[in-house]
């Protein structure tokens, strides 16, 4: 007498209707700045299996790791450009007047967009933290902490 298998029943998972078929789409919409809220609800899945399809599927975390990473990088871009100020072109519409005739004609002008100084400081306190930081002294402080603590948990683990 062989036994028979239970047939689990149930729906298959919408991970592999809705979701995996669409992982490049997700990339994109991470790259353009969609929230993963906007995201599983493009895709017709709640949160929860959302939270689920994450851990489960390590194709999905690796996506959106990637998809992150591309928008920390053109954020960042756009700070430094912001630090450091930028050249752009506009399309202008100009009156012009000839023999007495009006005439309207689009011209391309280029602008200089000056650094901000907030951009400067927001910049600079993080990439250079040992000479611009509000409070330079904290981070020895910290270092001291930090070396201290190291120091006890070694005395404690005898």
């Amino acid at each position: 007498m062989t036994k028979k298998k239970k047939n689990k029943g149930g729906r298959r998972s919408k991970y592999f209707t809705h979701v995996e078929p669409r992982l490049a789409e997700v990339e994109i919409w991470l790259r353009k700045g969609l929230s993963e809220a906007q995201i599983f609800k493009n895709l017709g899945v709640g949160k929860t299996s959302w939270e689920s399809y994450k851990k489960k599927h390590p194709e999905l975390a690796e996506v959106l790791k990637k998809g992150r990473e591309c928008q920390i990088t053109e954020v960042e871009n756009a700070l430094f450009k912001n630090a450091t100020g930028y050249y752009y072109y506009v399309d202008e519409a100009i009156k012009l007047r000839e023999n007495g005739e009006e005439r309207v004609e689009v011209v391309r002008l280029q602008k200089f967009k000056p650094p901000e100084t907030g951009a400067i400081a927001f910049f600079l306190k993080n990439k250079d933290r040992k000479n611009w930081a509000d409070n330079p002294q904290m981070i020895d402080v910290r270092r001291e902490e930090l070396e201290w603590r190291k120091e006890q948990g070694r005395f404690n683990a005898w």
